[in-house]
């Protein structure tokens, strides 16, 4: 298939999907509380040697922030713009992200950001994802070969379906996933080159966002974890990360006499 968007089309389709990306970011970051970050690991910030309160208050906004940035990223980002220079549309008949109609081939593909969510649990629904979208496109009594695709918006990993490993599906990663697409074996080149500088010109709100919570934040777990002498406590931090909370009972249910 060949490209059906302009690149006027697509730079205004990545602005778009950019703004949406750094809402989502601002939103995010400015319902951060404190308890978000009593979860991370106390010891391993300790062994790097922090000793001031707002430095390992930042530390511990970008451990947690950075996974949340990836999944709003490849949600609003990868995800999007694949789907409106796919056809989103008729995938929703298969419960697919895209499908590709050519002469010969019903394609459908699922979509993912990059390569770090493979486990084992999500290696069992892709599949069955892929089964039901087989059993829906059989029912619309489509005579063409049907094909389906993980794809990975970033990385290397290209493969074949394995059917001696019980993997009924291709993988398609980076520019080989999004030539698959589009047809253009230079879009994947593209979705960076018309990015610009508008990344430059969202930063600001999201720097006065990260500004506002960090301060925030440091005044809260000052209060909580900083003692009189102005030293992070870090017996009382690791107790409330690590301390023993007794399980809860559950209430069992009196036998019916």
């Amino acid at each position: 298939m060949s490209l059906q968007i302009s690149l006027e089309a697509l730079e205004n389709l990545i602005i778009e999907r950019l703004r949406s990306f750094y809402d989502r970011r601002i939103s995010r970051l400015l319902e951060l509380k404190l308890n978000d970050l009593a979860s991370k690991n106390p010891y391993l910030f300790r062994a790097t040697g922090i000793s001031e309160a707002p430095q390992l208050v930042e530390e511990l906004m970008r451990s947690r922030l950075i996974k949340s940035d990836e999944t709003i990223f490849g949600d609003e980002f990868f995800e999007k713009i694949a789907k409106a220079v796919g056809d989103g549309a008729k995938a929703e008949q298969v419960g697919m992200d895209i499908v590709i109609e050519t002469e010969s081939d019903y394609i459908v593909i699922e979509m993912k950001s990059g390569s770090n969510w493979q486990n084992a649990r999500m290696g069992r629904g892709i599949k069955e994802d892929f089964d039901k979208a087989y059993q829906d496109y059989c029912q619309m009594g489509i005579q063409k070969r049907f094909v389906a695709i993980l794809g990975q918006s970033t990385g290397q990993a290209n493969s074949e379906p394995d059917e001696e490993g019980g993997r009924i599906y291709l993988i398609r990663s980076g520019q080989a996933l999004w030539e698959e697409i589009t047809g253009d074996s230079d879009f994947y080149l593209k979705l960076t080159r018309l990015m610009k500088d508008y990344p430059l010109r969202l930063r600001p709100d999201y720097q006065d966002a990260w500004a506002t919570t960090l301060n925030k934040l440091t005044r809260e777990f000052s209060l909580l974890f900083v003692d009189e002498e102005g030293h992070i406590n870090w017996e009382k931090l690791t107790q409330a990360n690590s301390g023993y909370i007794p399980p809860r009972r559950t209430r069992r249910r009196s036998s019916a006499n």
